[in-house]
């Protein structure tokens, strides 16, 4: 038996999440059919890092896949590839010891949140847009009360479905890019929709309809408000799963080029003259 250790990148727009469904389509989903495919066989037993909702993008998942064959990883990753809709694209398949476990053996998780401050008409599937003004001195004042070792009861869909709702969050860092703002979230792991719901959170205190210390509270006491700011999937990505020994300290990039907007041209400013085909010159040949 071989174990590889999976890095996948993905598209979730189309997808109903990572883990497999009955009746759904999902990344897991896909991929295990691709190994069918490629190796003719179903004893395999194929597990991710974790799960991510649907609608949410992966850049770096990381998965492990055991399995009876003597394929060699850079072929198994070029007919993986060549069988994966364009959507899904395995970047790496590393053989690993038996005992590695693609989630039990992480260490730490980070995301990736996509903000617009304006309207995109590529990118829309990777942000989300946010039409009023943002105060991000007043989100990273908020961003530091998430930190250490907090209970996250209010930012879980299903607080039930875990046996603990304490989240070690390391840090949250914030950045702009262009029309871009940038939120990365790193932590121990994370509950059902919890980062959605702090981003959401942050996005309201930086609009200015909740203050900073609110986010105080909303760890203090049970609350339904971070429900109710749930961010949209469309701009989450799992954007690393880190194992032992593996560095930490990564550059804060975005995943879409968005540059800022030109600024709008003020009212009687002179404009560039519009192209016009150039008027035909009179004829300088003398009459004869």
């Amino acid at each position: 038996m071989s174990r590889f250790k999976l890095i996948i990148e993905y598209a979730g727009t189309r997808y109903s999440g990572w883990q497999v469904q009955t009746n759904a389509r999902t990344v897991q989903g896909e991929l295990g059919r691709a190994v069918r495919e490629v190796t003719g066989r179903d004893d395999f037993e194929l597990a991710g890092s974790g799960r991510t909702d649907a609608g949410v993008h992966a850049l770096r998942q990381a998965a492990h896949l055991e399995i009876a064959s003597t394929m060699p990883a850079r072929t198994l990753v070029q007919r993986l590839n060549d069988e994966l809709p364009a959507d899904i694209n395995v970047l790496a398949a590393d053989p690993v010891p038996h005992r590695f476990h693609a989630r039990h053996d992480a260490v730490a998780r980070s995301y990736l949140y996509q903000i617009s401050r304006r309207r995109t008409a590529f990118a829309k599937p990777y942000v989300w847009w946010v039409k009023d003004p943002l105060d991000l001195d007043r989100m990273r004042e908020a961003a530091g009360l998430f930190t250490g070792l907090r209970d996250f009861q209010s930012f879980a869909a299903d607080p039930a479905a875990h046996t603990s709702t304490l989240v070690h969050l390391e840090r949250i860092t914030l950045a702009e890019d262009g029309d871009l703002v940038l939120i990365r979230v790193e932590g121990s792991h994370f509950l059902w929709k919890m980062v959605r719901r702090v981003v959401g959170v942050l996005v309201e205190i930086g609009c200015g309809r909740l203050a900073p210390e609110e986010a105080s509270r909303f760890l203090a006491e049970a609350s339904d408000v971070p429900a109710r700011l749930t961010a949209p999937a469309s701009g989450l990505f799992l954007e690393r799963v880190f194992y032992p020994g593996e560095p930490r300290d990564l550059p804060l990039r975005p995943v879409v080029n968005l540059p800022s907007a030109p600024a709008p041209v003020p009212s009687g400013a002179q404009r560039p003259a519009a192209f016009t085909t150039p008027r035909a010159r009179p004829s300088r040949k003398r009459d004869r």
